[in-house]
């Protein structure tokens, strides 16, 4: 038998027979690893504990704590733990696909009847049965046609279509959870009883078509969530019980933001109280930019089809793209334009009208541009993602020399920004040339040089995603991390050489002959819609007082104080405060909790005391206790906060 070696991590290696499996090796080195070890990095890929390893290589033998491996193979194992329970309550149903996701996995069934809630908790039961059971986890390698004959035996068509479907005509590898097969790449555990029992829970069921073909069969997906422990999954439902709460969809709601309606997919109906945030947002974003350098500018929503195919978006992109076809002048021909789905090439138009010399650069504009895009309706999720939106768009024409310097002015503008909208934790991504790209070595590693430290300049790290850029130039990533830890992709900037060849940019240089600007392409919030979705959903609705749409209501609480209260208004109203009168012949307890799920920051209370002291009862947001104050006093606190950060 030929003799191979295995280096492990900490370096040493030994020497094995061919087809010596991870187990085995596990085995070898003490008996307690074996028993702990659930499967083996080979060569970077992931092998379950039967893999027989046939040539040199490089081995780590993972165990319940090597977290990432331990996941997959958890998760991985409930799905065919939820399947075989599946089948062992109702063995009419035909099992489809059933991958590992974030957080878990789901698993699609053919069945007549849906799922219920009763039918979840049945599942449940019998996956902790079967775990109990301690089944073997078994694999084999069989050729098609024996696979296709065992399915088609077994009366599982999607299965049947699934080998089918496999390019190539390498054997596939089946796995038996028990008495329970399916078709599987791996890896998994070693029995069932290695899975946590009292770390897993199915979440939902929904419904999909198979192999996500509207015209095939639909299906009934349950999904599940699994972790190595209880205490990680209470975590993790502690999280989406508070994602719950802080959803922008029920937020928007209460606090009467926006609403959506199938008569406009993906298009918002800003409310008065949505849009006092969004203006408030917008006159704060352009007062930044303005002090920042930016020139505002504002471009067409329609724009001839020429233009887009001058700048590639029509071959590239017009599946994203809304049509719009006019019969100018009853022509022959119909017109054919789009709405714009970005600004970029109308921004190469501002820049085009009239001669541009170096000294006119670095030339900074900015548009709150209005675009739309054709998203699936199934992509859709509040104003999340949308169909129609508008974009803090800025582009900044420069040449190379002065790529770095603008790079680290931009991220020093995002920074401020983002402290003043109350999101400390962020980071940077550079994502470095792709395979297929255009532009030689030399210029990739200068505008990569050039972002890398622009990012450093300005007191920064970055990570690196490799080969993530465009075709045309690299660019960095902002990402936000919220108060419960969710990560959002908000702010971009992008180098680009190639709009501006295409579309004929060019300036004069200090020596007399035209020359080429370079494009940063850069967007601070991203969209103003998903932003306010975010900050809504950051602040739990308790927006930052000089954001919230209703900042102060003035409640009676006996309606001799109606005066008082409208006066008191007036004064907020005067001092630049938000202000209302609440004056209904409501108790004060039930105007107090209506304020409050509308999530109102200040609520003053008056009675009669109030009045004859000329004082308010001063109740907060969030806060049980309430005090009594002065109103003159009150009033210039509250003009304070009420002031914009950029203002302060």
């Amino acid at each position: 038998m030929a003799s191979i070696s295995l280096t492990f991590p900490d370096g040493n290696s030994r020497d094995y027979e061919a087809g010596v499996t991870p187990a085995e090796v596990a085995a070898s080195i003490a008996s307690s690893l074996a028993k702990k070890a659930i499967s083996a990095t080979v060569n970077g890929e992931h092998h379950d504990l039967q893999w027989p390893i046939d040539t040199d290589a490089q081995i780590a033998i993972n165990t319940m704590k090597d977290e990432a491996p331990a996941l997959e193979l958890i998760r991985h194992d409930f799905a065919h733990v939820m399947a075989r329970a599946v089948q062992a309550l109702w063995p009419d149903v035909k099992v489809t696909i059933g991958p590992v996701i974030n957080n878990g996995w789901y698993y699609d069934f053919d069945r007549q009847e849906p799922f219920s809630s009763e039918d979840l908790g049945a599942i449940e039961k019998k996956m902790k049965e079967i775990i109990n059971l301690r089944d073997p986890v078994r694999t084999e390698i069989w050729d098609r046609p024996r696979a296709v004959k065992f399915y088609e035996d077994n009366g599982e068509p999607y299965k049947v279509e699934l080998i089918e479907s496999i390019p190539g005509d390498e054997p596939l590898r089946m796995y038996w959870h028990g008495d329970w097969q399916d078709l599987c790449r791996g890896p998994h555990l070693q029995h069932t009883g290695q899975m946590p029992a009292d770390a897993f829970k199915l979440m939902s069921v929904a419904g999909a078509y198979w192999r996500g073909d509207s015209d095939r069969q639909m299906l009934q997906r349950i999904y599940g969530v699994a972790f190595q422990n209880k205490e990680k999954l209470k975590e993790h439902l502690h999280f989406l019980e508070e994602a719950e709460k802080r959803d922008h969809r029920k937020l928007g709601r209460e606090m009467n933001l926006f609403h959506m309606q199938e008569e406009a997919p993906g298009q918002v109906f800003w409310h008065a109280n949505g849009w006092k945030v969004y203006t408030t947002l917008q006159d704060y974003m352009r007062r930044m930019q303005e002090t920042d350098g930016y020139e505002e500018v504002n471009t067409p929503q329609v724009v001839d089809r020429k233009l887009w195919e001058a700048s590639g978006h029509w071959d590239k992109y017009q599946e994203n793209m809304f049509i719009v076809e006019v019969d100018e002048e009853h022509a022959r021909e119909k017109a054919v334009n789009a709405l714009k789905p970005m600004n970029c090439p109308c921004h190469v138009q501002v820049f085009n009208q009239g001669l541009k010399s170096y000294r006119d650069l670095p030339l900074r504009i900015a548009e709150f541009g209005s675009c739309n895009r054709y998203e699936p309706s199934g992509a859709l999720h509040g104003i999340m993602r949308v169909r129609g939106f508008v974009q803090d768009d800025g582009h900044i024409f420069c040449t190379e020399d002065q790529i770095e310097s603008e790079t680290k002015k931009f991220i020093a503008f995002l920074a401020k920004v983002y402290d003043d909208l109350g999101f400390h934790n962020w980071t940077i991504k550079l994502s470095t040339r792709p395979e297929k790209r255009v532009g030689s070595d030399e210029t990739w590693n200068f505008l990569e040089q050039s972002l890398g430290d622009a990012c450093k300049a300005a007191g920064y790290d970055y990570d690196i995603l490799e080969g993530e850029g465009a075709f045309y130039g690299p660019k960095l990533e902002f990402t936000l991390t919220d108060a419960i830890g969710r990560d959002w992709q908000c702010g971009t900037l992008q180098v680009d050489s190639n709009l501006p060849d295409r579309l004929e940019a060019s300036y004069i240089g200090a020596d007399g002959d035209k020359h080429q600007p370079v494009m940063l392409h850069r967007a601070t919030l991203g969209s103003f819609e998903r932003f306010i979705g975010i900050l809504i959903e950051e602040h739990a609705g308790k927006l930052p007082f000089w954001l919230a749409p209703r900042q102060v209501v003035v409640a009676s609480i006996i309606s001799d104080a109606d005066d008082y209260v409208y006066d008191t208004v007036a004064k907020l109203k005067a001092a630049g405060i938000r202000a209302e009168a609440d004056i209904r012949n409501e108790k004060i307890n039930y105007k107090v909790r209506e304020h409050s799920v509308g999530k109102v920051p200040v609520i003053l209370a008056v009675g009669k005391k109030e009045v004859e002291d000329g004082t308010v009862t001063l109740r907060r947001l969030g806060q049980k206790q309430t005090s009594v104050v002065a109103v003159d006093a009150l009033v210039a606190d509250l003009k304070d906060e009420a002031c914009p950060p950029d203002l302060k």
